[in-house]
């Protein structure tokens, strides 16, 4: 099954019959690991990786870093659980070191990410601190290099 995930990673329009043939087994073998793994919630979502400086020319992005005080019995999850909620937000980590939390966070402008954070987010009664960081450039997302339409990749490949 971890060649299957391996393949479907790299390219998640990968046909059941294209994997099949690269593993050595029936499409119904395939078919039926893949459904396995979609059950066992290992497989969440099929994606695609998009190159947004291209798509969306006004659309910014930011790192958001979060200080919180946790409710005593509630912990972590439930603070995450408030703040994925908030449509802004794309992406919510648990860090270790200074900040607990790390937010990505989407927004139509650095105006809007900065009404987010100061009446959204730091208003919040568990926030202690935010430190924000806007996103300048994508060089390489999910494994795939943003490389300009009439630009070719022209590194030398490194790994094996």
């Amino acid at each position: 099954m971890e060649k299957i995930l391996e393949i479907l990673q790299e390219d998640s329009r990968a046909t059941i019959k294209e994997i099949s043939i690269m593993l050595g087994e029936t499409e119904e073998e395939v078919k039926n690991k893949i459904k396995e793994l979609e059950e066992q919630n290992i497989i969440l979502k099929y994606t695609t990786v998009i190159n947004e400086e291209e798509w969306k020319e006004n659309e910014v992005t930011a790192f958001i870093e979060l200080d919180v005080t946790i409710e005593r019995g509630k912990g972590y999850d439930a603070i995450a659980e408030r703040i994925y909620r908030f449509k802004e937000v794309k992406s919510l980590y648990l860090l270790s070191g200074k900040y607990d939390l790390l937010l990505v966070v989407e927004g139509e402008s650095l105006e809007t990410i900065a009404y987010f954070v100061a009446e959204k987010l730091a208003t919040l009664d568990y926030v202690n601190a935010t430190d924000s960081h806007f996103l300048m450039k994508k060089y390489k997302e999910n494994g795939v290099a943003m490389v300009p339409r009439n630009k070719k990749d022209t590194r030398i490949k490194v790994s094996p």
